[in-house]
């Protein structure tokens, strides 16, 4: 598979020597490492960034026609107003997306008033990948497991492991799929450690889920997800984060649950559990539908802990299921502070022999709650840099 693009190299050292890499162009999975102080090419922006390298996207638009993956020991900068565009592909063409391999960073340095915006040209959802991480944070799918998408492994022992920051990206029209068990959602954080930053992103019209955390420790603040085919936010594989701030609104005609949650689909009670804690929650769904119309659906072992939640026009509140999950509730699986809105089912719960229990102590009701700050209306933090709100 060809890789090959035209950056600007940072150099890390501190010698007033002038250093020039090269790199041959004509083996496979070569990056081409221009003189430092060239511009990267911005029609053709894909290829491998190497142990030692940092490239930098300063401004403008820059065209991404195939992976660009930081790898092992590289850095990739994008300052703040830049867009990234995925251009369309053919068949057997690669797919357009960007991913960071254990041991690389990314740093999105987007701010409230110009945002970083990974996009396409093709305004539709599936257009492109998205953006993947792969950490080195506790996962329990193995000590190591392979990404399903962008074929890297993710999983360790470290949970403070650093693939870098984000701050106000926004990601639209991604979650290209290769199959049923193989698809790209928005945001993709493979055992993504607490030492990496996720903090105002939106994923806005993808064909899969917004945001999917598989396992790892990040916590995350301030995110948004609109529109998506799928669910707006997903997780797996033993996730641990703490996060505050999230809203998501489905689109009127499309989108199934707010949340689906998993800790192992195998072995459900296997360690490390997820359990994320979650302050400050907003989920607006389109309505009762024949679709899933759940706001939250809880199952194969999951723990959580949410408070200040308000969820708005679903067919159900909170569903749960499986026995391992059923024996949290109400302890280490619980929403305080809930307020429901149109909501036709507050709650419902089915065992692993498919025969209906009652989970009403999954929540406790609270008509103040706020959610992410407005309750159904777009909180302030959010106003600005997102679209579709």
């Amino acid at each position: 598979m060809k890789k090959s693009v035209s950056t600007l190299l940072l150099l890390m050292s501190l010698s007033a020597t002038p250093f020039v890499f090269t790199a041959c162009s004509s083996d496979d999975d070569e990056l081409i490492v221009v003189d430092p102080g060239k511009e990267v090419d911005r029609e053709n922006l894909k290829g491998a960034i190497k142990n030692g390298e940092h490239i930098v996207l300063e401004s403008g638009v820059y065209k991404l026609t195939g992976p660009l993956i930081v790898e092992n020991g590289g850095k990739l900068t994008v300052k703040a107003g830049v867009t990234i565009e995925a251009t369309p592909f053919k068949d057997g063409e690669e797919i357009r997306y960007i991913a960071t391999a254990q041991g690389g960073q990314i740093f999105v340095e987007g701010t409230a008033a110009k945002p970083v915006v990974m996009t396409a040209t093709n305004k539709v959802q599936s257009s492109w990948g998205g953006l993947v991480l792969c950490g080195k944070a506790p996962i329990n799918k193995g000590t190591t497991a392979t990404a399903e998408v962008s074929g890297l492994i993710y999983g360790g022992t470290l949970a403070n492991d650093n693939s870098g920051s984000i701050k106000y990206l926004r990601i639209e029209y991604s979650g290209y799929s290769y199959s049923a068990e193989k698809e790209f959602n928005g945001l993709s954080m493979f055992g993504v450690g607490k030492g990496t930053t996720i903090e105002y992103v939106q994923v806005h019209e993808g064909s899969d889920d917004g945001f999917e955390w598989f396992g790892g420790t990040v916590d995350s603040k301030y995110l948004v997800a609109t529109a998506n085919e799928d669910d707006q936010f997903d997780w797996t594989e033993g996730w641990n984060g703490t996060n505050e701030n999230w809203y998501a609104k489905e689109a009127s005609a499309k989108g199934n649950r707010g949340i689906e949650a998993d800790n192992n689909s195998n072995t459900h009670d296997v360690n490390p559990t997820s359990n994320p804690t979650i302050k400050n929650l907003t989920l607006i769904g389109r309505g009762a539908h024949q679709g899933e119309s759940q706001a939250l659906k809880l199952r194969v072992g999951t723990k959580g802990m949410l408070d200040n939640v308000v969820l708005s026009n679903w067919g159900t509140g909170f569903d749960v299921e499986n026995d391992v999950t059923l024996g949290y509730v109400g302890s280490t699986l619980k929403a305080t502070r809930v307020k429901f809105d149109n909501v036709a089912t507050k709650s419902k719960g089915k065992k692993s022999d498919g025969s209906s229990v009652d989970v009403a102590s999954v929540f406790t009701e609270d008509a103040t709650a706020t959610g992410a700050g407005a309750g159904t209306s777009t909180p302030e933090w959010a106003k600005g840099w997102t679209v579709g709100l």
